[in-house]
């Protein structure tokens, strides 16, 4: 009887409660979003044997993983993938339509995360001239900034500027990232004058000395690594200019052949690098420790830098994911004892997948191939040369998008649309191309499915060209890099999504999902507004015991 009361008691007081702090109870203290670039999902089933207890099985066992999300626009880079995940929308909306792009007013290219008006701060380098404000929309964490009245502290990290940058939105508390000339972690005067002592303090470890004496050697056997091709393939890009592209590979060796610190990045040195800089933000920031929800958000590159130069089956790449899964155990044995296990909640994603790469596939029979860079351009000025005469028609061609040079067009007194009809059915000779669409249409008309649906959710009016191609599957522009990515095509658009930590359930779901529907999801979690241009929707499951 005395039980039964104290249980009444319990139900009387917690219904009294205010539903503002009942609601409050339920949001974790610390978001962390985890971004794996160029992570394909199949890395988690070909790897699951190599992988211990603790890191992606951990993940998988623990969290809710949909098995199906897919990146609902063309071109698949990581500044795309970055904002998109974050601002829950396309590139039509947020403005960020590939790492690079042409800039038809300044009359030149660009980069996503470039701001001539903002110095770097912490490095004598102009790798801190960086600043999200090509971004055209909120973040979820913006959002959160803006939900909290800036208590919520925001700090974005990764070894690429842009994978910091854009996922910490434009009001975060802190952007960090690497430099590549002095081996430390800077930041930009758009959100500083100076780098607080304790980033001075980890820069002054002495960790990228550590690794720069160091060897890469592999984790397992030799022929333990089952799962990928023998050590060195003709299309590898060498890490050692001196020697096939094989294991072990010496950093002091590689150091001497890089300017300064660019070898880090392409190890998985970059990550240990990573994984101590997030924790010691935590530790210094004190991330999690308020009743204030606070956001991490995180971005591992180095898996992009190996799966580029040795390609998505190689030794290469299945011993840094050997290597990344026991980052991931670290974090989260560490997570649990300075947050608390019941206390913080983690995604885990990508920012776009990767292609096989095109020779490895032709030497198995499989169709695929390589067209000539300059190629599209080269048709276009020679049949408008042929046809209108002479003059410098093509300003760019770049992701896939070749964008005319108007003025010109309009010194010849020509109509747009009548130029870039007469230009598709010639490019379409092109060997390997398969569609060519006109940004005109792009404007004209909705397309709500397949490809042209990709590549409208890519198209924004005033950043995107004025011809999109579409190549066959496999392949891909003339380089020296082994693997590729950046189609529509589900090899490029497939990536894992895990939910993991407080208030979510065990499971996994086969329904499509779009990577749009993450900032959404975590609006809903954290009681945020929607970021301001959200296209995507809310996962029902993943958010079903936040909604209880």
């Amino acid at each position: 009887m005395k039980f039964y009361s104290l249980v009444v008691l319990f139900i009387f007081l917690f219904s009294c409660q205010p539903k503002e702090e009942r609601i409050a109870s339920k949001k974790p203290l610390l978001v962390v979003g985890i971004v794996i670039d160029q992570m394909r999902p199949d890395y988690l089933s070909r790897y699951a044997s190599r992988f211990g207890e603790g890191g992606f099985n951990r993940l998988l066992m623990e969290g809710y993983y949909n098995k199906n999300t897919h990146y609902n626009y063309v071109p698949t880079y990581t500044g795309p993938g970055h904002a998109s995940i974050y601002t829950g929308t396309t590139p039509a909306i947020h403005g960020i339509i590939a790492n690079d792009w042409y800039d038809n007013a300044l009359e030149r290219t660009v980069y996503c995360a470039e701001d001539t008006t903002v110095r770097s701060i912490g490095t004598t380098s102009d790798n801190g001239g960086m600043s999200p404000h090509r971004m055209l929309s909120t973040t979820i964490t913006d959002e959160l900034r803006l939900a909290s009245n800036f208590k919520s502290k925001v700090i974005g990290l990764s070894i690429k500027d842009r994978g910091s940058i854009l996922p910490a939105g434009h009001t975060p508390t802190a952007a960090y990232w690497f430099d590549d000339e002095s081996g430390h972690f800077i930041t930009s005067s758009y959100y500083t004058e100076a780098l607080p002592q304790w980033v001075n303090e980890f820069n002054g470890r002495g960790l990228i000395e550590e690794y720069s004496d160091s060897v890469w050697n592999l984790s397992l056997k030799h022929d333990d690594y089952g799962a990928s091709t023998r050590d060195s393939m003709s299309y590898e890009r060498r890490l050692d200019k001196s020697r096939a592209a094989t294991f072990p590979y010496d950093m002091k060796v590689l150091r001497s052949q890089n300017d300064n610190f660019q070898f880090i990045k392409k190890t998985p040195f970059g990550n240990s690098l990573l994984t101590e800089m997030a924790m010691t933000t935590i530790n210094e920031e004190q991330l999690g420790q308020n009743e204030h929800t606070d956001f991490l958000a995180l971005s591992y590159s180095s898996s992009d830098y190996v799966g580029h130069d040795a390609g998505p089956r190689s030794i290469e790449v299945e011993d840094m994911y050997i290597k990344l899964d026991l980052e991931i155990e670290r974090f989260l044995k560490f997570l649990d004892q300075s947050v608390g296990k019941d206390n913080y909640l983690i995604f885990v994603t990508a920012d776009h997948a990767a292609a096989e790469v095109p020779q490895y596939l032709i030497e198995h029979n499989i169709p695929a191939g390589y067209y000539a860079r300059k190629a599209p351009s080269r048709v276009v000025d020679s049949v408008l040369d042929r046809q209108y005469g002479g003059g410098d028609w093509v300003s760019y061609f770049y992701n896939e998008q070749l964008s005319l040079n108007h003025d010109l067009i309009a010194e010849k007194g020509l109509n747009l649309k009548e130029v870039i009809d007469f230009c598709i059915p010639h490019l379409l000779k092109i060997e390997g191309a398969a569609e060519v669409y006109s940004a005109l249409d792009m404007r004209k008309y909705d397309y709500p499915s397949g490809m042209k649906m990709r590549l409208q959710n890519g198209y924004n009016f005033k950043r995107s060209g004025d011809l999109l191609m579409v190549f066959e599957p496999a392949w891909f522009k003339e380089t020296s890099e082994a693997a590729k990515h950046g189609s529509g095509y589900k090899y490029d658009t497939h990536v894992p999504l895990i939910w993991f930590g407080k208030n979510i359930s065990t499971g996994e779901s086969y329904r499509p999902q779009s990577i749009t529907d993450i900032a959404p999801t975590l609006s809903f979690i954290l009681d945020t507004q929607l970021p301001n241009g959200a296209t995507g929707e809310p996962i029902e499951a993943v958010l079903e015991n936040y909604m209880n």
